[in-house]
């Protein structure tokens, strides 16, 4: 019988001993960024400034942020906002999945990476090119069906709910693509395969059986995806704001920006979105743990079963092109296109005689865009570095060590994916406007806000992979003689390789592209590119805009491309 490798055999040479020290200081940490700000924030939202640094308590902000003939239609925005976006979001994702890898769909194997591809677009990027394609007012589709069809009125308009609902959905598909792709690879078809020897046709099967088995993990798709729209500040930023259609990301941005800033409002709106985030998570993590009566997968092995189309293979082909497409590949082309025009232009062949390479060689020496690339290259590096390597040593006392309690720190570590990015914002304002630490207005309070929001990302990553190295491992290591840091460093962290570079690469991109947490706490010193194309959109620099897109995503990329080389020169391999 195995036994868990523990520490106390390896103490420090200052007496302190590792297997005490590690996890106080790792709870300290958690506590620090997760626990804290939340605190500020519920404590700021009761309080209301009666003279310079002089504070009363008082429900005066909650009756403001919930008594005003706004709130019912902020809060049924929001509502239709998130389900209207689930609910087509899902859809997408679903029939995706189900096409790729459930079906015969002809050429189904490659649109598998191409589903994935709107992941290294910004959410910024997305609704900005939206905007360039169905704007009422110079919408490249709008314009193009109104010479067409010779129309008197653009038939899209963007900057509406509808509009809102639409270019949110499109941004999340490849998330809900790659839950139920998992969904659907783990499914047995067995119970499938006895259905259709029953005698059912293809339909009935698909209603009566891999329907009904996806009920557990379809639920906790849409609700993830509800919460998510939810918490999104993006699309309601860029197209919300501008056509008047509030919600409850929007309004607390705009109680942050009002003159004099009304931090007591956006508090108590900040504290509503946090209880309606924590309760969709609840619920999520309560659905995902009572799918138990719904579970297919045993010992023995299995391939899932093929359905066969038949003619309508076809259709299906159809619809992957049509996503690909209208979906994926328009965006990127007309924020390429965009990016070689002195001015907004619809292609055609005379718009060809203006394209120029002037939105580039401007940005060449345009100081504020480097100062905010290398601000985005320094946070997005560091944040995945910080943070994985911080859930590393969390991951190993939750799974590995024998501490009582230990438990603590993945509940504490789980906390921040209920916090919307602009909650995360409004309380770290709070914080350290009230703490006597002067890194306000630095990229360090980012840095702070992104390990914060993406630590439950990161520990999902190492405790998946801690939980796969066996202890027989670190106990021949600690029967060497090795010390409780010898052996993580040289036999427990070279195995995590894996889910580190994977958690690393991911936290990278999701950094590197925030934008709700951001818009509170970037100021001129401290601003990231997402911030920068917020600012330039809204002052109608919009090739200039689309020329940074496109070089923000080269950057991603090429970011992403060199770690990957280096750890696997290193010998990593994922």
């Amino acid at each position: 019988m195995s036994t868990v490798a523990t520490p106390t055999t390896a103490k420090q040479s200052n007496g302190l001993d590792p297997a005490l020290l590690v996890p106080v200081v790792g709870a300290a940490i958690l506590i620090y960024l997760a626990v804290l700000p939340l605190f500020m924030l519920i404590m700021g939202s009761f309080q209301a400034e009666v003279a310079p640094r002089e504070f009363v308590y008082t429900l005066q902000n909650y009756q403001k942020a919930y008594a005003s003939e706004h709130t019912y239609s902020t809060f049924v925005n929001s509502l239709i906002f998130a389900s209207g976006s689930a609910a087509i979001t899902f859809l997408f994702g679903t029939m995706l999945a189900w096409l790729t890898e459930r079906t015969n769909t002809p050429m189904r194997k490659l649109f598998v990476p191409i589903a994935v591809v709107p992941l290294i677009l910004p959410g910024v990027l997305e609704s900005i090119s939206w905007i360039f394609l169905l704007s009422p007012k110079f919408g490249y589709v709008n314009v193009w069906l109104m010479h067409l069809f010779g129309l008197q009125s653009p038939p899209f308009n963007v900057f509406s709910l509808p509009g809102m609902i639409w270019v949110h959905s499109v941004g999340q598909v490849p998330l809900a693509f790659l839950m139920m792709t998992a969904a659907f690879k783990s499914m047995d078809p067995s119970l499938e395969e006895s259905a259709m020897m029953s005698g059912a046709n293809t339909w009935q099967t698909i209603k009566r059986i891999t329907l009904r088995l996806l009920a557990p993990t379809a639920g906790s798709v849409l609700l993830i995806l509800f919460v998510r729209t939810l918490e999104s500040f993006e699309t309601p930023a860029l197209i919300g704001i501008p056509a008047r259609i509030y919600v409850y990301t929007s309004e607390i941005f705009l109680a942050f920006n009002e003159y004099p800033p009304d931090y007591g409002r956006g508090g108590a709106l900040a504290v509503g979105l946090l209880l309606l985030s924590a309760v969709g998570v609840w619920l999520y993590t309560r659905a995902t743990k009572e799918g138990k009566k719904f579970q297919t997968v045993t010992g023995k092995a299995f391939r899932p079963r093929q359905f066969d189309l038949g003619p309508w293979r076809w259709a299906g082909f159809a619809f992957l092109m049509v996503y690909f497409i209208f979906v994926v590949l328009l965006p990127f082309l007309v924020l390429f296109w965009a990016s070689f025009l002195p001015f907004f232009a619809a292609p055609s062949w005379s718009a060809l005689d203006k394209l120029t390479l002037d939105n580039y060689r401007y940005l060449g020496g345009f100081r504020p865009f480097w100062e905010a690339m290398k601000n985005s290259v320094i946070l997005s590096t560091l944040t995945a570095t910080v943070a994985m390597v911080l859930t590393s040593l969390v991951a190993w006392i939750v799974y590995k060590s024998k501490l009582r309690g230990a438990w603590i720190l993945d509940i504490l570590a789980f906390i921040p994916i209920t916090i919307p990015g602009i909650v995360m914002g409004m309380a770290l304002i709070l914080l350290y406007v009230a703490f006597p630490i002067p890194i306000y207005g630095t990229i360090w309070v980012l840095l702070i806000a992104y390990v914060t929001r993406f630590i439950p990302y990161g520990m999902r990553s190492s405790s998946g992979s801690i939980m796969q190295i066996h202890s027989e491992l670190e106990e021949a290591a600690a029967a060497s003689g090795a010390s409780w840091w010898d052996t993580f460093k040289r036999v427990t962290l070279p195995l995590l390789r894996p889910g580190f570079v994977a958690g690393w690469i991911y936290i990278c991109i999701v950094s590197f592209r925030e934008f709700s947490t951001s818009v509170l706490l970037a100021t001129g010193e401290s601003r990231v590119l997402s911030i920068l194309l917020f600012t330039m959109f809204e002052q109608g620099q919009v090739t200039i805009v689309a020329a940074i897109g496109i070089l923000m995503i080269v950057t991603l990329l090429t970011v992403v491309g060199i770690f990957y080389k280096l750890t696997g020169k290193v010998g990593i391999q994922t």
